[in-house]
């Protein structure tokens, strides 16, 4: 959520960034029109309360005197006509402002590259050249298969389309994916989280999700809930509504949740295999960070994310995402691509975001900087280390082997009895 008296002192920074989004710019003019609509009513009640509380005086003093006060009583009926109208109407522009104020993005960081689309998103670095194989390239759902570790067919009879049963070694490597993420990132200092899959709509509201994505997710039928998309959902929301100390931060939290999306908007992409289902498991990072510190503690993600694709061996690319393809609740955005060699090209297995004050400001989390100080919005940041089921299909396609069985990486050895290869 933006600041409202930032924003009166200098909407241009949002227009800006609208445009560089190629969002709606307009949006930005009518919620400061109704900002100011709301602040004349203001002014208008308390010019009508006065006028009001005046009238009554005169009307006590002519009936003290024994005089006719009927035509005072008649104003102030009509003052209090004209301020219930104003009232109403103040009410009216504060919550058509709060829910225009809930649907406009993040202010975009000055260092955001401009651009319209992925198309134009900027290659940061690599892990170096591609490993080159000396036979053709099967895709990963087609040796999941024929190796006994994926079975769509009877999660689509169990459940339907965009679903997957993992089977004996696939069951095997989610569950050594999920402890080898796990261990990495508590061993560079996050805490790890086992929070609720299942949050309420305040949660989700303050963490953007609601009101823009809600086709994109999995309301539940019982009162008002929703199962998490991402564990970034519980997690930025952890401390929702409290006043942190300075002492507390930076904190930081990493989740192996299931992630739940009707993925509404991505119809008729990735039918195949499981890069996009509806129900996948995840590894989130997440940071509450002071805002001087926050695009520091940015990279510092992103590099987390890459150690684990460093030491999987997997290929994989960095890339700063351009204005028009950065999410909406972040001002930068870092991409983590990595090489599916039955497609020939590289796809996205995490996301690195600095998301500001914006989280922080919707979920009225604070933090005291000093003793007496005036408390202050920290910063979040979120990012996958990593998604379990696009880092198994990106393990399965890189690691195949010609004979059609599939090696294991050392870094998993440890945690599958030492087995070598599966086959």
């Amino acid at each position: 959520m933006h600041d409202l008296r930032s924003l009166r002192h200098d909407p241009d920074r949002l227009i800006t960034s609208q445009r560089r989004r190629r969002g709606d710019v307009d949006a930005v003019a009518t919620l400061m029109a109704l900002d100011q609509e709301h602040r004349n009513c203001q002014l208008q009640i308390d010019s009508l309360r006065q006028q009001r509380n005046e009238a009554s005086k005169a009307i006590g003093a002519r009936k003290q005197a024994g005089e006719d006060a009927s035509a005072q009583m008649e104003a102030v009926r009509k003052l209090g006509d004209e301020l219930k109208a104003a009232e109403n109407r103040m009410q009216d522009c504060q919550s058509e402002r709060e829910a225009l104020l809930m649907t406009l993005p993040n202010i975009l960081d000055a260092s955001v590259p401009d651009g319209a689309d992925e198309e134009t998103n900027q290659l940061v670095r690599d892990s170096g050249p591609v490993p080159p194989m000396d036979f053709e390239p099967k895709a990963h759902d087609e040796i999941g298969v024929s190796l006994g570790l994926l079975d769509f067919e009877r999660a689509a009879r169990l459940t339907g389309s965009r679903f997957v049963v993992l089977k004996n070694w696939g069951a095997k490597l989610e569950r050594a994916l999920a402890n080898f993420f796990l261990d990495q990132n508590t061993a560079r200092g996050y805490t790890e989280v086992l929070p609720p899959y299942m949050v309420n709509r305040e949660t989700m509201t303050a963490n953007g999700n609601l009101p823009k994505f809600e086709e994109d997710l999995f309301g539940v039928n019982f009162k008002d809930y929703f199962l998490i998309p991402t564990a970034e959902v519980p997690l930025t929301n952890l401390y929702r509504g409290e006043i942190l100390d300075k002492e507390q931060l930076p904190m930081y939290m990493t989740a192996y949740t299931p992630c739940f999306r009707a993925e509404a908007g991505a119809a008729g992409r990735d039918t195949r295999g499981i890069i996009r289902q509806h129900q996948f498991s995840k590894v989130e990072l997440v940071k509450i960070v002071e805002p001087e510190h926050s695009f520091e503690e940015l990279e510092k993600m992103v590099a987390d994310a890459e150690h684990l694709l460093q030491l999987l061996e997997l290929p994989y690319r960095v890339m700063l995402l351009c204005s028009g393809d950065t999410g909406f609740n972040a001002a930068k955005t870092y991409d983590i691509e990595v090489w599916f060699p039955s497609q020939g090209k590289y796809r996205e297995i995490s996301s690195c975001s600095n998301c500001t004050d914006f989280q922080a400001r919707r979920g009225m989390l604070r933090y005291r900087p000093e003793a007496g100080a005036s408390t202050v919005f920290p910063h979040t940041l979120n990012g996958s280390g990593l998604p379990i089921g696009r880092t198994l299909a990106a393990l399965i396609e890189n690691y195949q082997q010609a004979d059609g069985s599939l090696k294991v990486p050392k870094a998993l050895q440890q945690y599958l009895g030492g087995a070598e290869v599966i086959a």
